[in-house]
């Protein structure tokens, strides 16, 4: 009851009457997790969602089409990133507070390796192309992951602390969120290094990072002061810079409708219409507060937002919302 009195359309007059471009579907409950919940990943062929719970120290399975979760991997020093990996059938875990990356059978979740990076195990990315991982790092690293070996083939240095990055498609080019840095870092993943740095003046704290699924555009969204920024991804140019929700964690896009979602922990989903050369804010759907962490998978239509147990809420939940139309 009350999550569902939170989730309401906060729109302008001129808008009232429009309906909300995203739906509650429904809410899934996660029993017995405390603290901060981190990144999300996706089986599509068995419709499991992986949950990283940092505060837990667990990973948690939802099976989406019973609504529950079903399994649990735990005893994790701070799980923040993770990747299924289908072809193997591995989902991969890194760890911030041990520095490990380890990897697990998806069916019967049973350990199949890990390997140590040394120091805050973060984000981690899939290459579609080799099947390898790339997990973000320490002061500055990414490292290039062979999981069905456990092996690390490659670590390549960038400037900071790498947050959330995305490798391009139809190239080798990795964009990277390097808040310590105050740039979105342009790396070679051929060559193995950085070969690029873009700035945005008067902005910093930029986590959340996407590209679009033509490759032209990057959203990035920063959190001093709170913008959602487009650049271009020939160029670096700034092709818009808008206001968005304070303490941004996740930003997604939706080609099929053009929109941008993007999930904050000031209690809102900030939905933005890009309209030929134009971005602007259509809608900002409330969640309960806390819930920073999402994972929009485009082949299941559905934007999953994962909210943290309060004092006045027993348990964690993932909110299950459904674009409209």
């Amino acid at each position: 009851m009350f999550v569902a009195l939170l989730l309401t359309l906060h729109v302008g007059s001129a808008r009232a009457a429009e309906p909300a471009p995203l739906a509650l579907e429904k809410t899934v409950l996660l029993p017995n997790v405390v603290g901060r919940i981190d990144h999300l990943s996706i089986d599509l062929a068995r419709k499991h969602l992986f949950v990283a719970e940092l505060g837990n120290g667990t990973v948690d399975v939802i099976d989406l089409e019973a609504g529950k979760a079903i399994g649990r991997i735990a005893g994790l020093a701070e799980p923040q990133g993770i990747v299924y990996v289908p072809a193997p059938d591995l989902i991969v875990v890194a760890s911030g507070g041990d520095g490990t990356v380890r990897m697990f059978r998806g069916g019967d979740l049973s350990p199949t390796g890990q390997l140590a990076l040394g120091d805050d195990a973060d984000n981690v990315r899939l290459d579609r192309r080799s099947g390898h991982v790339i997990v973000g790092h320490g002061s500055g690293g990414l490292a290039v992951i062979d999981p069905l070996r456990a092996v690390k083939l490659a670590d390549i240095e960038v400037s900071a602390h790498p947050e959330s990055f995305q490798l391009e498609p139809g190239s080798r080019r990795i964009f990277v969120s390097l808040p310590d840095a105050r740039q979105i870092g342009v790396v070679d993943l051929e060559a193995g290094r950085q070969t690029g740095a873009w700035t945005v003046p008067d902005l910093k704290a930029n986590f959340p990072l996407a590209i679009d699924e033509s490759g032209a555009r990057i959203a990035t969204v920063f959190r001093s002061p709170a913008r959602l920024v487009l650049l271009d991804t020939k160029s670096g140019a700034v092709v818009a810079n808008l206001a968005s929700c304070n303490d941004a964690d996740d930003v997604f896009f939706d080609a099929k409708r053009q929109r941008i979602y993007i999930s904050c922990g000031a209690g809102v989903v900030d939905v933005f219409q890009s309209d030929g050369a134009n971005t602007h804010l259509v809608a900002q759907v409330s969640t309960p507060p806390g819930g920073r962490t999402s994972l929009f998978v485009p082949e299941l239509d559905r934007l999953f937002v994962a909210v943290r147990a309060r004092l006045l809420r027993s348990d964690a939940s993932i909110l299950v919302f459904r674009p409209t139309p």
